[in-house]
């Protein structure tokens, strides 16, 4: 049975769960972060779930141990892997968080703490902050990325996130942009996720080092592709201007399909800097039709470890969502 919350009530608490840490917090209705606590996920050595439950204990001793009291509205989660909306569960998860396919996540978290549970996948919240306090206050039609180790994806449109069927809509990292190109861990070819990610970034750096005969036994990362890259560094640049070329024709698309305001853009690879954010913007030009590209801002996500947490918090007073959930039975 659905829980009723009083949207009345001015704080709730919202966890951010991903594959290495868990950050739980209180958040104010207007993206304020009044208390917070982080754990690790310990994926792969504890369950998920207990990891959860063990954030929100946290927060809740450190809040009654400092004498404060937050009369709560609920309990947001933005978590990582695919959420099914009709009843809050993990449709799927990856080996990054071992066992997590199939968790009653909402159901469970509602019976341990007695209070609403709100479930989206970590995207989609991230929507609700970058409207709520960052880079899209005031927009109705939003394109969101996450690059990270993967690439992550959710769509705002006339205001509301779609979801799709059952809340697997915005998996943006699962487009192909190249038909010929590059298997993808999903089982698709030529994947946004195989070029734009930190993960595929470092990957085809080390794929071409190889092929040079070059630090074959060398592990090589994304920040560092990035640093030889604004370093001038011939290698870092063919590598790069594979991302900028994919997410060129990525964002042309998505910009023709769903006519955004703007398109935030975040996760770690995001954070190269301006020079990034330039690049992407000339490639996203060079491919789009000029009455879509027009007025069209490409922008950083807002930052910080507390994105995720506060959009999560946030599902408590999104009238589309609690309107979604009031008709089920």
């Amino acid at each position: 049975m659905e829980r009723e919350h009083n949207p009345l009530q001015e704080f709730a608490i919202g966890v951010d769960v991903g594959g290495t840490k868990i950050h739980a917090g209180i958040v104010g209705r207007h993206g304020e972060v009044f208390r917070s606590v982080g754990v690790p996920t310990l994926a792969g050595e504890e369950e998920v779930l207990s990891r959860i439950v063990a954030a929100i204990e946290k927060l809740q001793a450190e809040a009654a141990a400092s004498g404060e009291h937050y009369p709560l509205a609920g309990i947001g989660i933005g978590t990582a892997g695919q959420v099914d909306r009709s009843d809050g569960s993990i449709r799927y998860a990856s080996d990054l968080l071992p066992g997590y396919t199939g968790v009653p996540l909402k159901r469970l978290v509602e019976e341990r703490f007695g209070l609403p549970v709100r479930v989206d996948n970590d995207v989609n919240v991230l929507v609700l902050t970058e409207k709520t306090i960052g880079a899209a206050q005031g927009a109705e039609h939003m394109l969101c990325l996450a690059l990270g180790t993967g690439v992550g994806g959710a769509v705002l449109a006339e205001g509301k996130l779609l979801h799709g069927a059952w809340g697997g809509a915005g998996e943006l990292g699962h487009m192909s942009v190249d038909f010929h190109g590059l298997p993808c861990v999903c089982g698709g070819i030529g994947c946004l996720e195989q070029y734009a990610s930190g993960t595929g970034i470092a990957k085809r750096m080390q794929t071409r080092l190889q092929a040079l005969g070059m630090e074959a036994g060398s592990t090589v990362d994304s920040r560092e592709v990035f640093t030889r890259w604004q370093a001038g560094d011939s290698e870092a640049a063919a590598v790069m201007d594979e991302t900028f070329a994919a997410l060129g024709a990525a964002l042309s698309s998505l910009i023709h399909t769903f006519n955004p305001e703007v398109v935030v853009i975040g996760g770690g690879v995001a954070e190269a800097g301006e020079s990034f954010f330039t690049r992407v913007r000339e490639e996203t030009s060079r491919r789009c039709m000029a009455s879509f590209m027009e007025n069209v801002q490409i922008v950083p996500a807002h930052q910080g470890n507390w994105s995720g947490m506060i959009g999560a918090a946030l599902q408590l007073w999104e009238p589309m969502q609690n309107s979604a959930e009031a008709g089920e039975g």
